[in-house]
């Protein structure tokens, strides 16, 4: 079991920047693949991008490679999501997730696959 809480949300205007953070309580963190999700108000939850137990692989979206950036710290129970260059289109609930995997360098794109979820946080981007 795990816990996870997400912060850093807020409004931004177009162009604008932002840090998420989710940090786990429970488990030991490292054994998890992380990831964050979005959905959007009328849309369904959408993959973001993924990160392997020991920090070292990623995984993005066609829609925000070379914008966001996922990274974790396993000494702080923490993964992060900074996101640059924000448009409109960003706008959505953010959620993070944690997925038990066997081998430390497996990334997760698929949504059913996670075990446990966040309750989200709201990022507004402002035209």
């Amino acid at each position: 079991q795990v816990i996870l809480a997400e912060s850093g949300g807020g409004l931004v205007q177009t162009g604008g920047s932002l840090s998420l953070s989710c940090t786990a309580s429970g488990r030991a963190f490292s054994d998890y693949a992380m990831g964050w999700f979005r959905q959007a108000p009328g849309k369904e939850r959408e993959f973001v991008a993924t990160i392997s137990r020991n920090g070292e692989h990623t995984d993005y979206a066609d829609s925000v490679r070379g914008r966001f950036t996922i990274s974790r710290d396993n000494a702080k129970n923490t993964v992060y999501l900074q996101m640059n260059s924000l448009n409109t289109g960003d706008t959505a609930v953010y959620y993070c997730a944690a997925d038990t995997v066997r081998y430390s360098f497996q990334v997760v794109r698929r949504m059913n696959e996670y075990d446990f979820w966040g309750q989200g946080t709201q990022v507004t981007v402002s035209s």
